[in-house]
């Protein structure tokens, strides 16, 4: 039996990058699936292809290395394989139907049934495919739910949760972009039930998620539903306040993921960060967005010039917004931070050394010493009056 396309399209401007229409050319039977599908409707930005194919993995890796493309077999148990083109990287997963699954794993079987694949995919906008001329094709309405802002997951709900749960969390980073209106009863409660099973996700997973959450233009509506439905406690039990975060929205505050956690965070960012292995960097910006120095509308160039010193100006800046900096004022104040040369203290040990000053905690006392009288001068003296002032403390 043959298939109706749900709509036809204007073949997007990506497909007739030459590496990409000749995979489509070698592999005339696959078709665009997932995000590329679902934001090309949208008309939104994405960067990431990925293709679908009713044949086996070892016959896709054949074709292609026949044609003389580069693959790599990057998951034949789930038949996933990846070639390697010029300035991109094409994921190839054969159809696939779930034969069983824990929560957290699921063990396949490949099928030639597009609408078989679909069905065990997540939601109904990422369940679309689309052919190489533009053939959408949509089993699940997918398109008008698109249309809507409506996410639902497909088929049943409590079903697709238990599959895999972080599903939970992927529902509120794509309702984040994609939400527009309330989710209906099924899904409401099968993201309910489903919070206690949220501990057995990996933490890993659990910030990777979070993070993209409130990477989202406007992630309030979103952070706000799984606060109500007990989401955020179990995946943030450190305490949160959405309030803090809303408002930092409101201001117009840059997108930010770790900004917006700070906002979001009531509790210790240092059990937060290494509760969920945050990156060293990550933890770091976590911990001063949270406790470091404020600058205000109101200090110096002196002032502002001793709070650079000592903290990164991106931080002084993001502090602003935390603040609750929107008017003209704190604008004002962020274009001077950024403005202002990072002053750099002119003197080091060696220094200290080379005037006579032998090598030992003396030396830092004096370092201490000089900088106290640098920083207290608004960081404006040169290498040579700290030098003097060194070289004073030295002799006294």
């Amino acid at each position: 039996m043959t298939e109706a396309p749900a709509c036809r399209i204007a073949p997007p401007a990506f497909l007739s990058e030459p590496a990409l229409a000749a995979l489509l050319t070698v592999l005339p039977e696959a078709r665009i699936v997932g995000g590329a599908v679902r934001d090309t409707l949208a008309r939104r930005r994405f960067v990431d292809v990925d293709l679908a194919s009713p044949l086996p993995p070892e016959t896709v890796m054949r074709r292609l290395a026949d044609a003389g493309m580069k693959v790599v077999p990057t998951g034949l148990a789930h038949g996933t394989v990846t070639a390697v083109l010029p300035g991109r990287a094409v994921e190839i997963t054969t159809l696939r139907r779930d034969v069983e699954t824990d929560g957290r794993h699921a063990v396949v079987a490949f099928t030639d049934d597009w609408r078989e694949d679909a069905a065990r995919r997540d939601f109904t906008i990422n369940a679309m495919s689309m052919t190489r001329d533009g053939a959408v094709y949509d089993y699940f309405g997918g398109l008008a739910d698109l249309r809507a802002g409506r996410l639902r997951f497909v088929g049943d709900p409590a079903e697709r949760v238990a599959e895999d749960y972080l599903r939970v969390l992927r529902f509120f980073r794509f309702f984040a972009r994609y939400g527009a209106v309330e989710p209906d009863e099924a899904t409401l409660a099968a993201l309910r039930g489903a919070v206690p099973r949220l501990a057995s996700l990996s933490v890993e997973r659990v910030w990777h998620e979070l993070r993209l959450i409130l990477s989202a233009p406007d992630p309030v509506t979103s952070v706000t539903l799984m606060d109500r439905l007990g989401v955020l406690g179990a995946v943030v039990p450190e305490g949160t306040d959405v309030s803090v975060l809303a408002r930092l929205v409101a201001r117009g505050a840059p997108v930010d993921a770790l900004s917006r956690m700070a906002a979001l965070l009531t509790g210790d960012p240092l059990a937060f960060a290494i509760r969920l292995k945050l990156s060293l960097a990550e933890r770091d910006r976590l911990l001063a967005l949270r406790a470091a120095p404020l600058a205000r509308p109101e200090d110096d160039d002196a002032a502002l010039r001793r709070l650079m010193a000592d903290t990164p100006v991106e931080v002084l800046v993001d502090r602003t917004w935390l603040a609750g900096g929107d008017d003209a004022a704190w604008g004002s104040l962020r274009d001077r931070l950024r403005s202002l040369p990072t002053p750099v203290f002119p003197l080091e040990g060696r220094d200290v050394v080379a005037l006579g000053v032998p090598p030992g905690p003396r030396v830092g006392e004096v370092l201490r010493a000089v900088r106290a009288w640098w920083l207290n001068g608004g960081c404006q003296a040169t290498a040579e009056a700290c030098q003097n002032e060194a070289r004073r403390l030295a002799r006294g």
